[in-house]
């Protein structure tokens, strides 16, 4: 008589071969997303939308292993004569690479297929990277908030607050001193247990952005939409990762001035440039609101480097004193072409490691920028 097997419908093993390819699948996307990230944050498409629509990137299709023939036969396929050690190679899958001449090739291809992306995908990839360095969880805000915390166990209470853990313990104890030998475990009103909690005083690390934005005449199209490219990310990123961050939107010419977010992403204007109004304005705005002994300070300022001459002196003595009063501070410079002077050059005499500094020419480069700030 054969032996029988029965299978059971719950039986895990018949659903886990699709979560391992669904997973592979994820896996593979995250792949192609970390290999394009550069220049998919910088899509317009996901800049400009609301956060709900999706973007098709090319992906390499995913082939299981099977056993393929060797209609040509060639050798050391099969059975043959020649004696063999464990680890030898008998053969290798000619390289497949792109097709060269002008004429028709014979090699097939490799399977490209389209895969949706949503801005949640592209966001969860991006902001695993990123964080607010050199943040220092001793610095206390001013003003705390109440948190609820758990810290006794009681016989009445709210369902929603069951310890299920002391309520299953329970159980078993009664169970054990009645010397109860049935193998089923019943959970009796006597058995419960709650949580009880009481409202504290919380204490978390405070944290201030600053996004500061050169928004002269000199700031071209091409400036612009790099610059709020960052600064989309940034602030995406922050609200995403951090609860208790504020953010300071300033914009500047010759003057600065502060601005809602709105404004600050939507509204251009003309004039001189004049760099260190703004960091004049964030000083001013650390003073009267931010003491430095309370929150961690991150002023972070894009501009295409044009600056009135006279006034680079004065930018380089505020910025030292930024630098001073901050965590990190982040200068980024746009540009197109190669300029012989710009305000990066004076810059560059701060030494301290907490001002960090990015250039970019392309807008592939903003996800590199973006590390290097927030890394």
């Amino acid at each position: 008589m054969s032996d029988v097997v029965i299978v059971n419908r719950e039986d895990w093993s018949l659903h886990r071969k699709g979560y391992l390819d669904q997973s592979r699948h994820k896996q593979k996307v995250d792949e192609a997303i970390k290999q394009q990230l550069g220049d998919l944050i910088a899509d317009e498409s996901i800049i400009l939308s609301d956060g709900k629509k999706s973007m098709r990137i090319p992906m390499r299709s995913l082939e299981e292993y099977r056993f393929r023939f060797d209609y040509n036969k060639k050798n050391h396929t099969g059975q043959g004569n020649r004696k063999m050690a464990p680890g030898d190679v008998i053969g290798r899958e000619a390289a497949k690479g792109k097709g060269q001449g002008s004429g028709a090739g014979e090699e097939p291809g490799t399977d490209i297929y389209e895969v949706d992306v949503t801005y949640e995908d592209l966001a969860a990839v991006l902001f695993e990277e990123l964080r607010l360095p050199n943040l220092d969880d001793k610095k206390r805000p001013l003003i705390s908030h109440d948190k609820p915390e758990f810290n006794d166990v009681r016989k009445k209470g709210l369902m929603a607050n069951i310890d299920k853990k002391r309520t299953l313990i329970e159980s078993i104890k009664r169970k054990a001193m009645a010397q109860d030998e049935d193998d089923d475990l019943h959970i009796t009103p006597e058995d419960l247990r709650f949580k009880t909690w009481e409202t504290r005083p919380n204490f978390e690390t405070n944290a201030v952005i600053f996004a500061m934005m050169d928004t002269s005449g000199s700031m071209g199209q091409f400036e612009k939409y790099i610059a709020r490219t960052y600064f989309f990310w940034m602030v995406r990123f922050l609200r995403t990762k951090y609860e208790n961050v504020e953010m300071r939107f300033l914009a500047h010419h010759t003057e600065a001035k502060e601005v809602t977010e709105e404004e600050f992403f939507t509204r251009g204007e003309s004039g001189g440039t004049r760099c260190s109004s703004v960091y004049q304005l964030a000083l001013e705005i650390i003073e009267k609101d931010y003491p430095p002994q309370h929150y961690n300070i991150y002023p972070v300022h894009f501009t295409d480097g044009d600056n009135i001459g006279s006034d680079s002196a004065r930018a380089l003595a505020l910025m030292s004193r930024l630098v001073e009063l901050s965590q990190v501070v982040g200068y980024g410079e746009i540009l197109r072409t190669h300029y012989s002077s710009t305000l990066m050059s004076t810059l560059k005499r701060i030494t301290d490691p907490k001002l960090r500094l990015v250039t970019i020419r392309d807008r592939s480069e903003v996800y590199a920028a973006l590390k290097v700030v927030f890394s």
